[in-house]
């Protein structure tokens, strides 16, 4: 791949598709030797997500997590113009991966259950679809920056352990999501 996207005047070199999520495509990228994520905000349809202003929502939810503690990548740049954000590269296997090749994601539940502590103590959900969540060095990151206010139907408990298992549900995910 040899496309480049700018962010605030700096040329980043797109390595490849991270992933096409409701708010944007995220790619890794490489800028003067460091590699990093360019997400490009999108405004396609979501039939399940109703959106305001996308890259200030970016901003304001990244604020937001900061303070809760909860381990997230640092956002490196902001570009409301092209509506375009870089942010720190977090390298490792996501729980969805980990929970698609057949292994456990018991020795992180842990970790996710007290991240969804801190939310909750700040009133917030974060998204936890187990394609949000990277392991490194035994510690779970939440890359996305996405939170909403905190509800008892969104929490990790009432909906987001239905997906960090092979269960009805993650499975049928899966399959529609081949490739």
């Amino acid at each position: 791949m040899n496309e480049c996207l700018t962010v605030c005047g700096k040329e980043y070199r797109l390595i490849r598709l991270l992933g096409h999520g409701k708010g944007g495509y995220s790619w890794l990228a490489v800028c003067a030797g460091q590699e990093v994520v360019v997400k490009q905000i999108h405004h396609e349809p979501c039939d399940y997500y109703s959106f305001g202003n996308k890259i200030e929502a970016e901003r304001n939810d990244y604020e937001r997590l900061q303070r809760t503690g909860i381990r997230i990548p640092a956002m490196v740049a902001i570009d409301t113009e092209t509506e375009r954000i870089v942010k720190e590269y977090i390298e490792g296997v996501t729980v969805f991966d980990l929970v698609k090749s057949g292994a456990s994601a018991e020795p992180y539940l842990g970790q996710v259950r007290e991240m969804a502590g801190q939310a909750k103590a700040a009133g917030l959900n974060i998204d936890y679809f187990p394609t949000n969540f990277v392991i490194r060095d035994g510690l779970i990151w939440y890359i996305d920056y996405e939170c909403n206010e905190y509800s008892d139907e969104w929490n990790f408990e009432n909906w987001g352990i239905r997906y960090w298992s092979q269960t009805p549900e993650f499975l049928e995910y899966a399959e529609r999501h081949k490739g």
